[in-house]
């Protein structure tokens, strides 16, 4: 089975993420249209001296559900953008606490991918849950844009 975080596309996305980085956040791809993506609450992400911002939790859930849709279209040179999230928060992310975003797309049309997917803590539970709508277009056009 192909690695596709070999993928140009997803290396060049791991090197130019430096918000992931920020946060602390690592993904695998299990397989095409799949992914896990994890982070640890520690200080960087708190809204309160114990839980984390919910922003910090809707940017895993934002990187998660995206990487499973470019693992979708990766192969074909293409590239994905968030159109719409919606995201249901179900308890707080405390400080220490690991949390694991895993993701899947649902529909996959030729530009339109439908996704979903949840956080869930080291125990298992449900942080929260989203879906989303991703927007998938050739590469080229991001990397004209950045010039």
């Amino acid at each position: 089975m192909e690695n596709l975080k070999n993928n140009l596309l997803i290396q060049k996305y791991i090197e130019w993420n430096e918000f992931g980085r920020s946060l602390g956040m690592d993904f695998e791809i299990p397989e095409a249209g799949k992914s896990v993506y994890t982070m640890t609450v520690d200080s960087r992400h708190l809204a309160t001296p114990f839980a984390a911002h919910g922003g910090s939790v809707a940017s895993l859930i934002d990187a998660g559900l995206g990487v499973a849709c470019l693992s979708m279209v990766c192969n074909e040179g293409r590239i994905v953008s968030t159109v719409s999230l919606h995201i249901q928060y179900m308890r707080p992310a405390l400080k220490g606490d690991l949390l694991t975003m895993m993701s899947e797309v649902t529909k996959a049309g030729k530009r339109i991918l439908f996704v979903e997917g949840r956080v869930v803590n080291q125990k298992g539970e449900i942080i929260a849950s989203a879906t989303a709508t991703m927007n998938a277009y050739p590469a080229e056009k991001a990397i004209y844009t950045a010039f």
